[in-house]
């Protein structure tokens, strides 16, 4: 047992190291300890400054890259996608001028943005789910083809979301049929709210393209929950087989978010096209391109990470062909 004569030893020990250090550091060592500790004091204000000097070299240099890559996207992405009708969709929080960059670039490649459409919170909320698969079972009457008697209410809404942005109408293909109006109609209403929809979707779109969030990705980010990634597979996988392409584009991918399942997935992998850093200018103007390969009938990844190639090389596609529907003579008249 440590007894009080321990304790006393203990504070003359250290009183007397005190003593010493106050002595040596006031008298002998004064000066070196000093001019030590101004040195380093130096050292750190000169490291700090060339730190400073070195970020803005190379913010500038970022931004230069990013000008010059601008500059010459119209060139680059000229006639890629002419024709063709394209929707934007947004899930999740997307960074402010995302989605507009994107759509700039994809009308520099000669496509149109027939819409743009956010997929609200609402869409996954654990709170809704019997609200969801109500709604999932009414918006499967108007969808053809419908999805198989078991495939759940997410891959029903998804079903329903992507035929909302991409039925024709067959004897006037540029205008979008009844129940691809209805079905956005009944997603967007004040009751569902499970989408919002901006400046209305003005024609049946050829293709989309998916926008994850886009937010900087901060150190030991926490993916999305795995239902919600789940949601997002199910529209990326229906967007892909219900149009001529889709794209799914975020920025630095996070282990378990969409991008990442997708390139860990091997049979998503083959059929879904992705693009990291969408962020930046060059991940924009390679939305297009992506999506020009797509259509062309090969997916890809595309980005600067390990597996991941820096520019999707277009390929040149057929013009879309939009002829109407011909009711045949004779067909609805009275026998």
């Amino acid at each position: 047992m440590i007894d009080f004569r321990y304790h006393i030893v203990s504070l003359i020990s250290v009183f007397l190291a005190l003593a010493v250090g106050i002595s040596l550091g006031a008298g002998p060592l004064k000066e070196t300890i000093g001019d030590t500790l101004t040195g380093q004091v130096d050292q750190l204000r000169q490291d700090r400054d060339a730190l400073r000097t070195d970020l803005g070299a190379s913010r500038r240099a970022q931004a230069n890259q990013g000008a010059f890559i601008a500059a010459t996207a119209p060139e680059l992405l000229s006639g890629a996608l002419t024709g063709r009708r394209v929707a934007v969709v947004t899930l999740g929080t997307v960074a402010g001028g995302v989605a507009d960059g994107v759509s700039t670039q994809l009308v520099a490649a000669g496509a149109t943005v027939s819409g743009r459409v956010a997929v609200t919170d609402r869409w996954t909320d654990p709170s809704l789910r019997s609200f969801r698969q109500a709604l999932a079972g009414n918006l499967v009457t108007y969808l053809s083809p419908a999805p198989a008697q078991n495939a759940g209410p997410e891959v029903e809404l998804a079903e329903a979301l992507v035929q909302g942005l991409t039925g024709a109408n067959p004897t006037a293909p540029d205008k979008p049929s009844d129940s691809a109006g209805l079905i956005l109609a009944l997603l967007a209403n004040a009751d569902s709210k499970l989408i919002t929809v901006a400046d209305g979707v003005s024609a049946p779109a050829d293709a989309i393209v998916v926008l994850t969030g886009s937010g900087p990705v901060k150190p030991n980010a926490t993916p999305p929950p795995a239902d919600v990634v789940a949601s997002q597979v199910a529209i990326a996988s229906a967007a892909q087989d219900r149009s001529a392409g889709v794209v799914i584009a975020g920025a630095d991918v996070v282990v378990g978010d969409l991008v990442s399942t997708i390139l860990a997935d091997g049979d998503l992998a083959k059929n879904l096209t992705t693009v990291s850093a969408v962020e930046q200018v060059a991940g924009q103007v390679s939305v297009p391109l992506a999506l020009n390969v797509r259509i062309g009938g090969s997916a890809g990844h595309y980005g600067f990470r390990d597996g991941e190639k820096p520019l999707p090389e277009r390929v040149a596609l057929q013009p879309v062909n939009r002829t109407p529907f011909q009711v045949p003579a004779g067909v609805g008249a009275a026998g």
